[in-house]
């Protein structure tokens, strides 16, 4: 068990499926207390009740500011800190340049980008000397990625946050780190593939894109949320940790 998180207090949003769910288990597992937050209640019920005592769901949208609000309020009522912030509730689907509307960049731009800025924002007042705040970027804000360009501006914005609020919260100790997966095999991809049939080619397709030849597992990436959030990553703040079997390098 990695001690330096026993007993740590962590939110990790958009923690009901895939990676998120897969890093709250981590967490757990390293002997945290951890609070998911998923859109949908059935799917939070589901995950906490897979995840045991030492977890609790929050029924909050990303985009809701009254939501996030009340998230904090109640670790404030429970524990009156939080060493962990984990930011990884986000949005993604597909639209070419012609066919790119207003609706299309708002979702992704308001869960991506507008609601992580407020998740780090209502944490601050909760978080202790030394926490760490952990944001989930992508490969793709650094590479070209067809019928991706909104999706993938939203992450470069969220890398481009990450720097800033790292210098900002240097006085008070907070590391700021982002986490950006390369193709990783999500429950998501249902809703990206459309038609139950695509998902399967689309599978094949993202796995070539990836020298290691396979997609990522989600648990991959919990450990690499994991890492940063650990005293073991004291001296990194402002990095870019990338989990994508060298797709972005190589």
């Amino acid at each position: 068990m990695n001690t330096s998180l026993q007993d740590k207090i962590v939110l990790v949003t958009g923690g009901s499926a895939g990676i998120g769910l897969a890093t709250a288990r981590a967490f757990i597992d390293a002997g945290a207390f951890v609070y998911v937050t998923g859109r949908r209640q059935p799917e939070l019920d589901a995950a906490v009740a897979t995840l045991g005592p030492r977890a609790v769901g929050l029924r909050a949208d990303a985009v809701s500011l009254d939501d996030i609000r009340k998230v904090f309020s109640r670790i404030a009522e429970d524990h009156r800190r939080l060493d962990v912030l984990y930011a990884n509730a986000g949005f993604y689907e597909f639209g070419r340049l012609g066919d790119i509307t207003e609706e299309h960049l708002d979702r992704s731009f308001d869960t991506n980008v507008r609601g992580l800025v407020f998740a780090v924002q209502g944490a601050l007042p909760l978080m202790r000397e030394g926490g760490s705040v952990i944001l989930t970027g992508s490969i793709v804000a650094t590479r070209g990625a067809e019928a991706f360009s909104i999706y993938a501006a939203s992450k470069a914005a969220v890398r481009s946050l990450a720097r800033s609020w790292a210098v900002e919260l240097k006085d008070r100790g907070v590391r700021v780190n982002v986490v950006s997966p390369g193709p990783i095999d999500t429950p998501g991809l249902g809703g990206l593939a459309g038609e139950p049939a695509n998902l399967a080619p689309l599978k094949q397709h993202l796995a070539s894109t990836v020298p290691m030849a396979r997609m990522g597992r989600p648990d991959e990436v919990a450990h690499a949320v994991l890492f940063l959030a650990s005293d073991q990553a004291s001296f990194i703040t402002g990095a870019e940790l990338t989990v994508d079997g060298g797709a972005s390098q190589l």
